[in-house]
């Protein structure tokens, strides 16, 4: 009889007696049972034996940080515990995380020096030299700790292959948020922003002013704020000097001399041809307005005696006016005669005047360091009145496009600009530019990059110092012969 065919005999007659014998303490059913267990499990294939449970291996490791019990995204870098009283579970090194690919964590013995991890090299690559884990210019060739207990970082033969190129792995640039954007041509419209003030014309004032004494007889009904027209009578008056002068004229018609005393008394010409036309001398004379305008000034009254030199009235014309503009000094290169200007009276809010400016005054403000401009705006309607606030915008710049980056992708120290070129692939290339202008978030670059050429524009300052450190280290190994280097490395550390 063959083992297997007794196997099978033996189970069948186990499962007939199996009611009979199981409820006996005596019973022989649980030695049959356990042999024809052990029989038919090294008799059957190995396929049909049912899989082991996989064992969970043991978290190995140091503590790294220390996780909520429930899972949820709470972290603490010491043992605490929830509000409800239970411990915060603790996360070994072997269950951390990592997105980097040359970060992941390796095991080391119980007894292996901390400091060791540094120094084990990844696959067949030798350990160059160590650098600081902080970022300091210190380098040394045998694994050790700075001053607050961190290993120093290794750094392997074949990195940095690139002459200037910078590698960050793909975890670091997603945690960091590096961004990159391509040059492109752009026209650049720079716009100067300044407050002003809107001003009379100087250019369309008139005063009416006497230039001998005078009695005033009769002030026309006009008055300050009025607008008048040119030619239009103002005033009556008596001068003795005025009519001596014209008694004088009628005597000597034809001379110019007699002629010419009139006029620098300030008598009008249709005055004058008045009396020569017909030969008498007027008991008072009318003066009339020179131009038309608004009268800002009226200092006469009927009866009043006007002395030489008093002014009388002030008439100012309107109709065109000036809004002078405080530009700070840092400006005035690129602010020119000619370009147009929008002017945004603060009393008509969403009200734009266009201008144009029409001077540059030639002396700085001393105390503020500021040039002022003139820019000469029409005001047909008279609703800009002078001593108004207003906000200028002088739109500066050239219309031909340049090629642009965005105002963060270039890193300016004082005594160069450089901007990284992406490279993709995780390499970027520190490149020195030369910048002009500037506007509207955008910088010119005359030299160094073309259009189509992607720069980071997020995160540089984080790979400008990589990039600095990795060079800098790359430096100060090349100065080390490479025999020094690799006995220095063999050493163990004390």
């Amino acid at each position: 009889m063959s083992r297997s065919a007794w196997l099978a005999g033996t189970l069948v007659a186990l499962a007939a007696g199996a009611g009979y014998w199981a409820g006996r303490e005596d019973s022989p059913v649980p030695a049959l049972v356990e042999r024809a267990r052990v029989e038919f499990a090294h008799w059957m294939p190995a396929r049909m034996s049912a899989p082991a449970a996989p064992i969970p291996a043991k978290p190995t490791g140091p503590v790294v940080y220390y996780q909520d019990p429930d899972g949820k995204p709470i972290y603490a870098s010491e043992p605490m515990k929830t509000a409800d009283g239970r411990d915060f579970r603790a996360v070994h090194a072997s269950e951390d995380v990592r997105f980097d690919a040359n970060e992941s964590v390796t095991e080391m013995p119980a007894d292996m020096p901390p400091h060791a991890s540094a120094g084990a090299p990844t696959g067949s690559r030798r350990v160059l030299y160590y650098r600081n884990p902080m970022g300091l210019p210190d380098t040394s060739p045998v694994p050790k700790k700075d001053s607050m207990g961190m290993d120093y970082l290794p750094i392997y033969e074949g990195e940095n292959t690139d002459n200037g190129v910078v590698k960050v792995s793909p975890g670091k640039i997603q945690r960091t948020g590096v961004r990159s954007e391509a040059a492109d041509w752009r026209a650049l419209s720079v716009p100067v922003r300044a407050p002003g003030s809107i001003e009379e014309d100087e250019r369309r004032i008139s005063v009416i002013s006497m230039r001998t004494d005078a009695f005033i007889e009769k002030v026309e009904n006009v008055a300050t704020g009025d607008h008048v027209h040119k030619g239009q009578p103002l005033l009556r008056l008596f001068s003795p000097e005025i009519n001596a002068a014209a008694a004088q004229y009628l005597t000597g018609i034809g001379y110019e001399g007699a002629r010419r005393r009139l006029e620098n008394l300030g008598m009008p010409a249709e005055v004058i041809d008045e009396i020569e036309r017909t030969r008498k001398v007027p008991a008072t004379l009318t003066w009339s307005s020179p131009r038309d305008g608004v009268i800002v000034e009226r200092n006469i009254s009927d009866g009043m005696r006007a002395k030489s030199g008093d002014v009388l009235f002030r008439i100012v014309d309107h109709s065109r006016i000036w809004v002078l503009v405080d530009v700070p000094e840092r400006d005035l290169a690129v602010v020119a005669e000619g370009q147009r200007a929008t002017v945004r009276p603060r009393s008509f809010p969403g009200r734009v005047f266009t201008g144009t400016v029409a001077r540059i005054y030639p002396h700085l403000a001393m105390g503020t360091r500021t040039a002022r401009l003139r820019i000469e705006l029409p005001n047909p309607n008279g609703e800009l009145r002078p001593a108004m606030y207003a906000d200028v915008e002088i739109a500066t710049g050239d219309e031909n496009p340049v090629v642009t980056v965005p105002d963060d992708a270039v890193l300016d120290t004082g005594a160069r600009q450089v901007v990284l070129l992406d490279r993709g692939e995780g390499r970027f290339e520190p490149r020195e530019v030369k910048v002009g202008r500037r506007g509207n978030g955008y910088v010119e670059i005359r030299e160094g990059i073309a259009a189509g050429d992607r720069v980071v524009t997020s995160a540089n300052f984080l790979i400008d110092a990589e990039s600095n450190l990795k060079a800098a280290l790359q430096g100060m190994a090349a100065a080390a012969s490479p025999a020094e280097t690799s006995a220095l490395a063999e050493e163990k550390p004390r």
